[in-house]
């Protein structure tokens, strides 16, 4: 058996890992060691040492605790809680309000976490049971929820944009630029969707009640506005504007934004022992998890390039018909299937490696092709049976709520992902004009 061969029976062997339960890093580090020694012998992993001292030091890579922390900060604090609150509030006797609230929250929460789980949970814990108190149709309100969870995938500060910019190369500035247009058209796509069917079905999204208006004046609307959402938004354009318009890299935009929360929980009064202590441990727990996934990657990355798997690749894609748009098809077809069992982050250090030499040979922008594939992922997020905003919502829904209203909900708003992902293929410049059109 050639060694080429042998990098082929080591992918099978990682999936075969992951499909009995073995944890991603180990099961990544195990395949790449046992057929890497086995097909090229020991020497293959000299340099093992300094990709891994490379990941640590990684100054990039910084930004994530630190988007995470903010994140976190905001979310345990409560004080997402409130935000949604008072931009539901705003909707007035206006049909379907709290839905647009929703996704308009989904924006805000993915820009300052990028995390999709914690936007999930945390928008389904505050609102579902009071949407469904409201009379809110069961399908929309959860597909309402999930769509607006997964937002955090491609809306910048996006964790995902910042491992594939580890990944491919191209700057963090240049895909948060790129990302920004998609993020905001998906997002706008999503808020016609619900009015359309607000308008249309006005019973299945009720507005808020008169009775609960009337607790809340203009005046107590207008400051909460001004205490509770304006100062994260701020926040929030603050680190992004800095980061695409290159007044700082990302790493210090970043730890501008975990300052800029500390002192927004404080002057909330909201700052507690607890709060800080729970905040520290998630994003211990969010940061240790993601660069153990990237060290054992390298592993596996080292492995596959000494048993010759690159140039596999290589003659996979020019057995495929429809030339590069027939590669783009292949990787999006298998991250999105992937993305029904896999977390994003080992999608992006298992599959990517091996599919960039042959799009960078072939002229096409990665830029656009990093954003496409956040896309991508962000969809399979969604989709029925096995996608993870899925899962989470069905974790923190009441029991009224069953696994067919969920799936159900979703699926007009998988069909507005298909769109959303058509469109950024036909016209690529939706990801790239912004880049270009400021410098990066």
């Amino acid at each position: 058996m050639g060694v080429e061969s042998l990098a082929l029976v080591m992918v099978g062997a990682l999936f075969a890992l992951l499909l009995v339960g073995i944890p991603v890093p180990f099961a990544l580090a195990a395949s790449g060691l046992i057929f890497g020694v086995a097909g090229a012998g020991e020497s293959l992993f000299n340099l093992l040492p300094l990709r891994i001292y490379g990941v640590v030091t990684n100054y990039t890579l910084l930004a994530i605790p630190l988007f995470v922390f903010m994140g976190v900060m905001l979310e345990k604090s409560r004080l997402a809680e409130r935000m949604l609150e008072v931009i539901g509030h705003l909707s007035g006797s206006r049909p379907g309000g709290m839905a647009l609230a929703i996704i308009a929250f989904g924006v805000l929460m993915g820009a300052a976490t990028g995390i999709v789980a914690a936007t999930v949970v945390t928008v389904g814990l505050i609102s579902l049971p009071t949407l469904l108190a409201r009379g809110y149709d069961k399908r929309i309100t959860c597909g309402t929820i999930c769509a607006s969870g997964t937002l955090g995938q491609i809306i910048p500060p996006s964790l995902v944009l910042i491992i594939l910019s580890d990944i491919s190369g191209v700057s963090v500035g240049t895909l948060f630029a790129g990302a920004l247009i998609p993020g905001l058209m998906l997002a706008g796509m999503y808020l016609i969707y619900l009015t359309l069917v607000a308008i249309r079905r006005p019973d299945r999204m009720p507005p808020i009640d008169a009775d609960e208006r009337a607790t809340m004046s203009s005046t107590r609307l207008l400051i909460d506005l001004a205490k509770v959402v304006l100062p994260p938004i701020a926040l929030i354009i603050l680190v992004l504007g800095s980061i695409i318009g290159g007044v700082a890299a990302p790493t210090e935009a970043a730890s501008m934004g975990a300052l800029g929360s500390i002192i927004l929980v404080l002057f909330s009064g909201r700052m507690t022992h607890a709060v800080m202590r729970e905040t520290v441990l998630s994003t211990f727990k969010v940061t240790g998890m993601t660069l153990f996934v990237l060290i054992a990657a390298q592993v596996f990355s080292l492995a596959f390039r000494g048993l010759r798997g690159d140039v596999l690749v290589d003659q996979l894609f020019t057995l495929l018909p429809g030339g590069v748009w027939g590669g783009i098809a292949f990787m999006s077809l298998l991250i999105f299937l992937l993305g029904f069992f896999l977390d994003w982050i080992e999608i992006s250090y298992i599959v990517l490696p091996l599919f960039l030499p042959f799009f960078t040979r072939a002229g096409v922008d990665l830029g656009w092709l990093c954003i496409l594939v956040a896309m991508i992922l962000q969809t399979s997020f969604l989709t029925p049976p096995f996608g993870w905003s899925l899962f989470y919502l069905r974790g923190v829904a009441p029991p009224e709520i069953k696994t067919r209203d969920i799936y159900a909900g979703v699926l007009p708003f998988i069909g507005i992902q298909v769109l959303a992902v058509i469109a950024l293929c036909l016209f690529p410049s939706l990801a790239v004009w912004l880049p270009h059109a400021i410098g990066w």
